[in-house]
């Protein structure tokens, strides 16, 4: 933290009046990860402060669960620049249909609110929009839902042009039922902090900045975005042919977000993509190119990380970018091994795997961050998945033996043929060296006449140009006798 940024705790040098902005609401996001912290400021020059924050929760199962996917909920709320004072749970059948808290707890809120100075009520659920607006009556605060808080992250993270689309239309998708009875809440922007005349986390991003909002022109603009989204699936799948097309083996990592996918994608690749303690610091798929330990070629794909109570609108804005997944040969699923729930991570994104149906994938667990554990996490991971591989990417641990457990499920050429590239066809040469094994090569008058391993479905293409292989005739001490 810079020393120009105020502390967790500390409160504003004054408040600002309110700005309702007049901008389209519909227009491209304005604010993001530069735009929080210390380098946003109020118009009149005074210090913002973080937005300060309640969480609650309400449960029916074992309190354990529910405090524990309020860590998450922290956490998230964390990376979305937001300070957490304090947490209240509430024991129910199910939530209240109204408040989501009982009446009396309701009240009870109020109070802690109002106590703290708290300027956000998050809850660890989604709120139907009565809920939210009835609760907020209740405390006199901005209220929102878990899956507002992950939008938020999504807004500030996405790099790309693909991705903030991705991310707009999700938020609108969000956003489109919950347009009647707002409030002021959905009038400001802070990008993450309030006392700069705007209202924090839940209210920052595309489509969110005035209340007169109309759902004529939201659809409209969810229609130019979905076009806008299916004109880079257009490049994407051109990129991907190439790969197909030298049928170069492709892997792609999975993994609950802040796993460690990201140093592994680098650690195997020396790539450089973003590695960051934070929620969804990377959204947008890196795709590099690694070796097999026998030389063979193949392409690895770091993907969004996948979290409990994924917004399913995000899965649906982001289908084409996780499509990734679905192209891949194999998955290399990554589990934090110094988390306390890992079994709970796994299932978590084997839920997700499913939904996009891609289950039937060879998946190979790797269990990261290796050097924080002790031995007897090791032994009960291992219990928990016995053919995992255990890595470390600070040490080295774990990684060539990853490697031979790619190198095994990275589809093979195993047909042998011999055929004659005539000199014109240069490119067939290039895609057996690429996606092949090339066994011998002759240049002749008439072309190469090339001896190679190739995949299964390369032979029908390459059967044009298939010879008889060159006998050789072994010259033995006897020949020499009959001459």
């Amino acid at each position: 933290m810079s020393e120009t940024t105020p502390g967790w705790n500390e409160t504003p040098d004054h408040t600002p009046p309110e700005d309702v902005t007049t901008e389209d609401p519909t227009a491209p996001e304005q604010t993001g990860r530069g735009h929080t912290g210390s380098e946003q400021t109020a118009q009149d020059g005074t210090r913002p402060r973080l937005e300060r924050v309640v969480l609650i929760s309400s449960y029916s199962g074992a309190e354990l669960e529910a405090a524990e996917s309020l860590e998450e909920l922290e956490a998230l709320t964390h990376s979305a620049g937001a300070v957490v004072l304090d947490r209240v749970l509430q024991h129910r059948s199910h939530p209240d249909p109204n408040t989501y808290f009982g009446p009396g707890k309701s009240h009870d809120l109020k109070r802690v609110v109002a106590r703290l100075s708290a300027d956000t009520v998050v809850a660890d659920s989604e709120l139907s929009p009565s809920q939210r607006r009835d609760l907020e009556e209740i405390v006199g605060v901005k209220v929102i839902d878990r899956t507002a808080v992950i939008l938020d992250i999504f807004s500030q993270h996405a790099t790309s042009k693909e991705g903030k689309a991705e991310v707009e239309l999700a938020r609108l998708q969000y956003l489109l039922p919950r347009l009647r009875g707002w409030g002021q809440s959905m009038s400001r922007q802070a990008g993450g902090q309030v006392g700069s005349g705007g209202a924090g986390m839940g209210s920052r991003g595309p489509g969110e900045t005035r209340l007169e909002l109309d759902r004529r022109r939201i659809h409209a603009r969810m229609a130019r975005l979905r076009k806008q989204i299916s004109n880079f699936q257009v490049a994407r799948d051109a990129k991907r042919s190439s790969r197909v097309r030298n049928r170069v083996p492709s892997i792609a990592i999975v993994g609950y977000t802040n796993a460690g996918k990201s140093s592994l994608l680098n650690r195997l690749t020396a790539a450089d993509a973003l590695v960051e303690d934070a929620l969804f610091a990377t959204l947008d798929p890196t795709v590099r190119t690694a070796q097999t330990p026998d030389g063979r070629p193949f392409t690895i794909t770091d993907t969004v990380g996948f979290i409990r109570h994924l917004p399913h609108q995000l899965v649906e804005a982001f289908r084409s970018t996780l499509e990734e997944i679905a192209m891949a040969d194999a998955l290399v699923h990554v589990v934090d091994a110094s988390h306390t729930d890992p079994a709970r991570q796994l299932a978590t994104v084997r839920d997700v795997l499913g939904e996009l149906s891609v289950r039937h994938l060879a998946e190979i667990v790797v269990f990261a961050k290796a050097d924080l554990i002790d031995d007897a996490r090791r032994a009960e991971l291992c219990y928990l998945e016995p053919q995992a591989v255990l890595v470390s990417t600070l040490t080295g641990e774990g990684l060539p033996e990853l490697l031979d457990r790619v190198s095994a499920v990275v589809p093979a050429p195993a047909v042998e043929m011999t055929i004659l590239v005539p000199y014109e066809n240069g490119e067939i040469l290039s895609r057996l060296h690429v996606g092949g094994r090339v066994l011998a090569t002759d240049y002749r008058e008439d072309g190469t006449l090339v001896t190679a391993l190739v995949h299964p479905h390369e032979v029908d293409a390459l059967s044009p140009l298939r010879v008889a292989a060159p006998v050789t005739v072994a010259h033995t001490c006897s020949d020499d006798d009959e001459g």
